[in-house]
């Protein structure tokens, strides 16, 4: 593999780690860089964009984000790809050496209780660890964040940041500066394998294909984490579904939309920060925004009891007083009323439906399982039915004509037909 060693900005360098990440990549990339006042101007390009435009953004403090997005918004409902896994390790906040813990990494962690990185990332302070993938759908986000968690749960000591696990995240790009120390930023590329995520899960949460069975203690929480989690992905969809559906006019639901967003994103990155920030950016979206303030204040209780979902002595009273836990457990008979969500535009929906809806899906998925399974269209049983009723008319007259004097047993017989299908037939001519 390369290994770039240069310690002036090179742009082959960036380049390079843009490619060796992106090569195969489909959607939108952020390439992003942090202003003076902290903020980040980003920039959203396709893969064969992405290496001529890297001569705009060499300097201090450049980032690109390690997936795809289907629309040039960086943002968890607007994945595409999901390319990558990864843990920043901040060593240096326990003032260990970098030799020391490339050593560790290499000897004790690396095949055994994590694969062994295609690339490290030396950003500077820290360093990236970075598993790529097999490219995989946005659906399997659930799957890639129980997975992310236990990476990160098995390097926390190491200085693991639970504040960079979302997969919208972005991390420096080598080749540039980290104007904290003036580090250069540079990888180590060390096989380009790509992971499937599948293959992870069965080497290291086997668990989480126990559904069906009965599991107990850690096994147990990792199912209902994943479970939990798959429903508020799936809810946070929706939601901004809804919002596309109303052409992003959402007056009178604008502090309702922002508050359960921000709590079901917090719920699922359990990162209260980065929910904050997306929840500012769905609100920017809005034909009629709110100010900023106004969608803190509105959801600042979101945050609250994302919190309570983690304090035992919470969960405790929620479960005595009939609820499944801590946190807000909101049916979808509340949800579809509060945000007064009609029969069409459940339709367009994943989780939040009613009865109705449910029963409508289900008819059209056994109306589907029949065909597949060779059972005839409705239609096209009547239609066969019908020429077969005529042939049978058309064999009764003959039969009449041929034998005037039959009794109505022996017309039967000769017709080959029970006595009530030859009155039915008799009715017809």
């Amino acid at each position: 593999m390369k290994n770039f060693t240069s310690s002036a900005l090179n742009l082959e360098e960036a380049r390079y780690h843009a490619w060796f990440h992106h090569n195969d990549s489909d959607g939108w990339i952020t390439v992003a860089k942090k202003t003076e006042n902290g903020k980040f101007q980003q920039r959203h390009y396709k893969p064969e964009e992405l290496a001529e435009s890297l001569t705009n953004w060499l300097g201090e403090d450049v980032y690109f984000s390690q997936n795809t997005f289907y629309k040039p918004q960086r943002q968890i409902e607007n994945l595409r790809q999901l390319k990558a896994l990864y843990v920043d390790l901040d060593f240096y906040l326990f003032n260990y050496d970098p030799s020391w813990v490339l050593g560790k990494l290499e000897y004790e962690f690396f095949g055994q209780a994590v694969p062994d990185p295609n690339i490290i990332v030396f950003s500077g302070q820290g360093i990236v660890l970075i598993w790529l993938l097999d490219p995989v759908p946005y659906k399997a986000l659930p799957l890639w964040q129980a997975i992310q968690d236990y990476f990160l749960n098995q390097l926390k000591d190491l200085g693991g940041d639970s504040k960079a696990a979302d997969a919208a995240r972005i991390f420096r790009l080598a080749g540039t500066i980290n104007s904290k120390n003036g580090a250069e930023v540079h990888a180590q590329y060390r096989h380009d394998y790509r992971y499937e995520l599948r293959q992870l899960q069965r080497d290291y949460l086997p668990e989480l294909e126990e559904k069906k069975q009965k599991t107990k203690g850690r096994k147990a929480k990792v199912v209902r984490v994943h479970a939990v989690r798959s429903l508020h992905h799936a809810r946070i969809l929706d939601l901004t579904k809804l919002v596309e559906l109303r052409e992003y006019d959402v007056n009178g639901y604008r502090e309702l939309i922002c508050f359960l967003y921000r709590y079901w994103l917090c719920c699922l990155l359990d990162d209260p920060a980065e929910a904050l920030i997306s929840t500012l950016e769905l609100n920017s979206q809005f034909k009629n925004p709110l100010r900023k303030r106004e969608v803190e204040k509105a959801t600042k209780s979101a945050e609250k009891a994302w919190s309570a979902r983690s304090d035992k002595q919470a969960n405790e009273i929620a479960i005595q007083k009939g609820y499944p836990g801590a946190g807000y457990n909101i049916s979808n008979t509340k949800l579809i009323n509060w945000l007064d969500i009609t029969e069409e535009e459940q339709t367009h929906l994943k989780t939040i439906i009613d009865g109705s809806e449910k029963r409508r899906r289900k008819t059209i998925a056994n109306r589907e399982k029949r065909r597949s399974e060779g059972v005839q269209k409705r239609e096209d049983y009547i239609k066969q039915h019908k020429g077969k009723t005529e042939q049978k008319l058309m064999e009764l007259q003959q039969i009449l004509k041929d034998n005037p004097k039959a009794k109505k047993t022996e017309l039967a017989k000769l017709l080959g037909v029970s006595r009530v299908h030859l009155y039915r037939l008799l009715d017809q001519l």
